[in-house]
């Protein structure tokens, strides 16, 4: 029994690293625009897509093609925000309506490009690592462990840095930081970009781990969503907490049962706490 405990505990924290980077670039946009973004999943699968053609397919190093894959992802969420999100600023519902017709649009291009099947690429590393008596694989390993340095990164990009420091100021209060001369438009800008980026993160470090097809963005958004209700819109460090809670949680219940009652049990586990305190665990605002 404590090796079944340490076991579900580490694929719980594995899991909830690339959680936790899902949601962060979700909440990041709509704690500053007010956008729910539905098409973050799309963002996470042209992320996998574009580790696909460069790792798999052209050979490119994967330590070359993980940067240059979120790079690539964070211009798309650039181009996006500026030419069909920036005016919908503010307007939930019209920016949702907005991102659900993107989605659409780039799972059906997405699909006329590579085709329906699902593709594969070798894996990074191979092999196992022990810890105690739990046993991990090296793949998930070096997934969770980049995560976790692209999760410091933002820690410290959003706490210490002027532009992060910006972006929690138009967050809070938009008047009152374009007062200051914060520009807002190009804040917006760099959220939207630096949130997908984030998407790319996640879709990058993934695609050698599963397989990669046009739908695959769905079940991420999808978690991504429950892990930034569970945590409080908006609010950066209840994504993380969101994150590694639902990590955890999938862990021990698809162990004891099965996948299908551990997406059950984390829907169960947000309707309690939304119940409890119906503004997520930790709010709303930027922190």
């Amino acid at each position: 029994m404590p090796a079944m405990i340490e076991q579900m505990a580490i694929n719980g924290l594995l899991s909830g690293f690339v959680y936790v980077i899902m949601a962060l670039g979700f909440t990041l946009i709509f704690g500053i625009m007010r956008i729910v973004n539905f098409a973050h999943g799309e963002l996470y699968m042209i992320s996998a897509f574009a580790m696909l053609l460069l790792y798999g397919s052209y050979g490119v190093n994967y330590f070359v093609a993980l940067p240059v894959a979120v790079l690539i992802t964070a211009a798309v969420g650039a181009l996006l925000e500026r030419f069909l999100f920036r005016r919908f600023v503010g307007n939930e519902l019209g920016g949702m309506i907005m991102s659900l017709a993107l989605a659409i649009l780039l799972q059906a291009l997405a699909l006329m490009l590579f085709g329906p099947d699902e593709q594969t690429m070798a894996r990074p590393v191979s092999g196992v690592w022990r810890i105690g008596d739990a046993v991990v694989s090296l793949d998930r390993a070096l997934v969770a462990l980049c995560a976790l340095v692209a999760l410091i990164a933002f820690y410290f990009f959003i706490k210490f840095t002027r532009l992060g420091l910006a972006m929690q100021a138009v967050a809070q209060d938009r008047e009152t930081a374009s007062l200051m001369g914060i520009e807002a438009n190009s804040i917006y800008l760099a959220s939207f970009a630096i949130g997908a980026g984030l998407a790319g993160v996640a879709g990058a470090l993934m695609a050698p781990v599963y397989n990669v097809s046009p739908n695959m963005g769905e079940l991420p958004l999808l978690k991504a969503f429950v892990v930034v209700i569970l945590g409080g819109l908006g609010s950066i460090p209840g994504a993380l907490l969101g994150g590694l809670l639902i990590g955890v949680s999938e862990s021990v219940f698809a162990t004891l049962f099965n996948s299908t009652i551990a997406l059950i049990a984390s829907f169960a586990i947000v309707f309690l706490v939304i119940i409890v305190r119906p503004r997520g665990l930790l709010g709303k605002a930027m922190r």
